[in-house]
């Protein structure tokens, strides 16, 4: 679809009183919505979805979370995730894990990686100590501020 013939329809909808256009042309759709009026309908739904989405992964999360997370955070100091990405223990998948349970390690020592958008970080522990706990699998996904070791 031309680029002048989309601006048109953009602007037509932003004149109008239209919430939403579609249009077909062959096997090309465009779909124009207004930013004001969908904003104040996905409010809505988004209450009922997340009510339907609370309640089945909160008893699924806390049981994991209740487990290693609490006895883990008493006995010492967690690492935190900088970062989403992917967690990786080992510098490539052939090479030995940067550390180990029990291992002694220094602060600015690289402990782990976080891929994050093909990227690779490497994640330097914040505090010297042993490892007393790994709470991330290799290659699993991790969110920011998430613990990834237990220090002591």
């Amino acid at each position: 679809m031309d680029l002048r013939k989309l601006k048109k329809l953009i602007d037509l909808v932003e004149e109008s009183g239209i919430a939403e256009l579609e249009i077909t042309e062959g096997e090309e759709k465009v779909k124009i919505v207004k930013h004001s009026q969908p904003t104040a309908m996905a409010a809505q739904p988004a209450p009922a979805v997340a009510a339907v989405a609370a309640p089945q992964p909160a008893p699924a999360a806390a049981a994991p979370k209740n487990e290693p997370a609490e006895p883990a955070q008493q006995e010492g100091h967690p690492v935190k995730s900088p970062m989403v990405g992917t967690f990786y223990r080992t510098p490539s998948p052939d090479a030995k894990a940067f550390v180990e349970v029990g291992q002694a390690v220094k602060e600015g020592d690289i402990i782990c990686i976080i891929e994050a958008m093909k990227l690779m970080n490497e994640i330097e522990c914040d505090k010297s100590g042993v490892i007393k706990a790994i709470l991330v699998d290799n290659g699993q996904p991790v969110e920011y501020g998430q613990p990834l070791f237990i220090i002591a």
